[in-house]
């Protein structure tokens, strides 16, 4: 029998490691956090309740001590770890070297209490081979207080940020929205684009193109003066403007298509073109440095178009273990790193492969790199592979398409991070004639590659558009006449900014030191998931709930949305984690202050009841001169509002239209607009009428009313839908079943007492007298008999074991998951689980179509949020108020019990 135990995070890890270790061993996985805050005060005790911070679950008052429980979705996975414990001499945690990794270890000490003759160990390694694993158990730590004191920071943090302000964004905007110390200035730079964008004016410029041949080689040469006065080019006009600008260096000559096609005419019948001036100039291109998770990401979504989430999933994955035909290997190296240090041993190994295999490419020192990106903390290794030596190509057989992708991406550039830099030759020329009594200069540029160097290997993505013109050009020399061959007008129009992807919001955070490696998957993913953003192939584009959130914050609250506020809290959490900074002072000064500065807690109680209500203002109808608005519905939906007082009018703004693309000329079709027919499900079978399909929260349907009945405001006919059900899905003998309802089962043999079969706010039950019990299949009263129906209604009430019931949708195990991946109907609607961790469908998916990415999306998703920052009601599991941080966390850290 086993006498020591391991515990990792994942199950996918513990398999891995379990397959290195000796029979001794016993590999179990936590799955993620065991423990975390208490969603709110109904779990705390009776005396606790009444406080006023209760609802933060977070003793302001006692030097910000936290209130944690084992959430249920976690009860059964600590009780399996518990049992696991028994009769072992040795617990080793083996969770992630990082905050959350060391905190997890932490709250496995604090619930499991591993007693007195347990020898406890900490141990931490950056690969999961063979060699890292059986050298990590040979030196052993103990759990880093620092590092453990920074997580809960963090995550007290992110609670009272949360906590304080989302009731804001509640009475202002909308339920159900959250504000987040991170995800909210994310949410901020990506509506301030939207801004620019529309703000933006277009301006049209023409210039001309040559094609030209030297000794019957061709190449192209665009127009660059006119008369020794530069031809303007979009960088040359105002965003705001559409003019162009007024600096003292840009007198430039604009050329409109009159103009441009003229000169055209009259270049194409000139001569001769001459080269008068020739300037080649070689230089070198550097390898990029190995990746880090930031630029791992980057690449990924440029190159493939992978979301920084998907990316991270596939990264995991390859660093937590694959098949290779019988034998379990970990083929990257961790991959939420922001460090671009290869080990000596590594570099090693990488230098030997690349002499091996590409001899003249190896440089006489390895290469070393340094990272400039603020507050990097370079814990970690790069990203590289754990066995160089094991290419791509060779082990493609045991990978998925999305493996294969990733891995060769973090071969290729760990290995060109090693080679020599490519020699190139860099052209230009400028060609001149004259046409039409002007003096016409042409410019063409180009590139050869003298020397390939890392680029044999390796090229990176690119954000932007590549210049067409860095192509190799014929060989040159000045006084030399070339012949036109093609002369054309061409004509431009400037661009507004580019959206944010993924790739260029994480540089951009990571930039303005917003955030950390193991945040921005999650960051992004969270944006989405709560409404603030949408994808649109790459682009991340705000919704009008992110405008209307971010006037509320940014009017009312602009201190907290200052991105470098937010900045200085992740310094701080840095400082924390490196002993030089008390996490308790830094708490109380943020979230109480003092009279010269005032918290977070002051700030939003001197001013949440002065914040008007926002609206996104689109401007005046041209006939009548009314405001025309967009303000946000009950159901979160956007919509329109035209004129004030009893004249106004609405309309729906498609959910498509995206905010710097709503213009007054787009406003007024959207009004002109006949109302769209109201869907209908079916007939009603009892009056004969339409079945009005109808969604707030929920689906519903609504027996159709005459308009006089409307016009009498006669109160109409609801029938119930399950959570979940789509009745324009359904056939006209289950609407009937619906219509039917309330049904009557028949009566209880011992009560004597009606058993009614009904659907309610969570779902269908079986009802006699004040005795119910939800049930998950609506279906079931088509067939269920008074047997069937007391059998359901002896089984425990909500909350305890159930009867297992049929999942609406199966996928069996997906990536990442921790058991098979069944889509179930749940109390508050249709919801995904794992058997470990359970994710809210969202309504705008129909169960029965959801598919296997978006199901994997939407867990890991909800992995990585952790638990819901929005107060809710919650089952109790075990609850206990964390001892303070100031005492160092030892190996066996004792907690406080409420």
């Amino acid at each position: 029998m086993a006498k020591k135990l391991v515990i990792v995070e994942s199950p996918a890890k513990a398999k891995t490691i379990g397959s290195y270790l000796g029979s001794e061993y016993e590999v179990e996985a936590s799955v993620g956090h065991i423990r975390d805050l208490m969603p709110n005060a109904k779990g705390l005790p009776a005396e606790l309740r009444k406080k006023w911070w209760s609802d933060y679950a977070v003793d302001v008052d006692n030097d910000f001590t936290p209130f944690y429980e084992v959430p249920p979705e976690k009860v059964a996975q600590v009780r399996r770890l518990k049992d696991a414990m028994k009769g072992k001499d040795t617990l080793v945690l083996a969770t992630d070297e990082d905050r959350e990794g060391e905190a997890i270890s932490w709250h496995l000490l604090e619930v499991l209490k591993p007693g007195k003759n347990v020898e406890i160990k900490r141990i931490a390694f950056h690969e999961i081979t063979k060699s890292a694993i059986l050298a990590a158990m040979e030196s052993p730590r103990q759990v880093d207080n620092s590092l453990v004191e920074a997580q809960e920071t963090r995550r007290i943090l992110d609670r009272l940020y949360g906590y304080t302000l989302s009731p804001v964004l509640w009475s202002r905007v909308t339920k159900n929205l959250s504000a987040g110390r991170v995800q909210s200035p994310a949410v901020k730079l990506i509506v301030e684009r939207e801004i620019a964008r529309r703000n933006f004016r277009g301006a049209s410029y023409w210039d001309l193109r040559v094609e030209l041949d030297s000794e019957k080689q061709r190449f192209s040469a665009d127009l660059k003066s006119l008369d020794g006065i530069r031809v303007a080019t979009g960088n040359d006009f105002d965003d705001t403007t559409g003019e162009l600008k007024n600096g003292k260096d840009q007198k430039v000559v604009l050329l409109d298509q009159r103009l441009a096609e003229a000169l055209a005419n009259a270049a194409r019948d000139a001569r001769p073109y001459t080269v008068t001036r020739l300037e080649t100039t070689e230089g070198f291109e550097r390898p990029f440095a190995p990746f880090m998770t930031t630029t791992l990401q980057q690449d990924a979504n440029r190159k493939f178009g992978y979301s920084a989430d998907r990316t991270m999933r596939i990264a995991q994955g390859l660093y937590e273990g694959i098949d290779l035909g019988g034998e379990q290997v970990g083929l990257i190296t961790y991959m939420r790193t922001d460090s671009l240090v290869l080990s000596g041993e590594a570099l090693g190994r990488i230098r030997e492969f690349i002499g091996k295999e590409y001899t003249d490419c190896l440089p006489e020192k390895p290469q070393h790199y340094t990272n400039k990106v603020r507050n990097a903390q370079e814990a970690h290794e790069a990203i590289r592979p754990t066995d160089v030596h094991r290419k791509p190509d060779q082990i493609k057989r045991f990978l998925n398409e999305d493996q294969y992708r990733l891995y060769t991406l973090i071969w290729q550039r760990t290995v060109a991070s090693q080679m020599r830099p490519a020699r190139v030759l860099r052209t230009e020329a400028d060609i001149s004639t004259r046409a039409d009594g002007k003096d016409l200069i042409f410019l063409a540029t180009g590139k050869q590659i003298t020397f390939e160097g890392y680029l044999r290997v390796y090229m990176e993505g690119k954000d932007d558009d590549v210049d067409p013109n860095e192509r190799k050009l014929p060989k040159l020399s000045k006084g030399l006449v070339v012949e036109p061959v093609k002369v054309e007008a061409l004509g431009h129009q400037t661009k507004p900014p580019a959206r944010y992807t993924d790739a260029t919001l994480i540089k951009r955070l990571e930039e303005q030191g917003i955030g950390r490696p193991s945040t921005y998957a999650s960051i992004i993913s969270v944006i989405v998931d709560r409404g603030y953003v949408r994808k649109l192939g790459k682009q991340l584009i705000p919704t009008f709930k992110a405008f209307l959130t971010m006037e509320v914050l940014e009017n009312n609250f602009q201190e907290l949305m200052d991105l470098g506020f937010t900045a200085r809290m992740d310094e701080a959490l840095d400082e924390i984690s490196e002993g030089k900074e008390d996490s308790k002072t830094y708490l109380r000064d943020f979230f109480l202050g003092d009279d010269k500065k005032p918290g977070l807690k002051r700030l939003v109680d001197a001013r949440k009841r002065e914040i008007p209500y926002p609206a996104f203002i689109v401007g005046n109808t041209p006939d009548t001169g009314e405001p025309i608005v967009v303000r946000n519905g009950k159901d979160g939906n956007a919509f329109l509002q035209v004129g004030d007082g009893d004249n106004k009018r609405y309309a729906n703004v498609p959910e498509e239209l995206a905010p710097a693309d709503l213009t007054i000329e787009k406003a007024m079709e959207i009004l002109a607009q006949k109302k769209p027919e109201v869907e209908s499900a079916g007939i009603d079978p009892a009056t004969g009428r339409r079945l009005l399909v109808r969604n707030r929260q929920g689906f519903y349907l609504e027996v159709e009313r005459t308009a006089d009945e409307i016009e009498s405001k006669v109160k109409p006919t609801w029938i119930s839908v399950p959570p979940g059900v789509n009745p324009s899905h359904l056939s006209q003998e289950d609407l009937d079943l619906l219509c039917s309802l309330p049904k009557e089962i028949g009566v209880h043999p011992e009560s004597s007492k009606p058993i009614l079969f009904k659907i309610g706010k969570f779902g269908p039950y079986v009802e006699s007298g004040e005795d119910r019990r939800t049930i998950e299949e609506w279906q079931l009263v088509k067939t269920m008999t008074v047997d069937e129906a007391v059998e359901i209604l002896k089984q425990p009430r909500f909350g305890a074991k159930r009867s297992a019931t049929a999942a609406i949708k199966e996928f069996g195990t997906l990536d990442g998951a921790a058991g098979p991946v069944k889509v179930l109907a749940g109390r508050y609607g249709p919801y995904i689980t794992d058997g470990v961790t359970n994710a809210t469908l969202p309504k705008a998916i129909v169960p029965e179509d959801l598919t296997e990415e978006q199901a994997t999306t939407i867990l890991t998703a909800k992995r990585d949020a952790g638990p819901s920052t929005r107060p809710a009601f919650k089952k109790k599991g075990r609850v206990t108020k964390a001892a303070s941080t100031k005492s160092k966390a030892t190996t066996k850290p004792k907690a406080k019990r409420s």
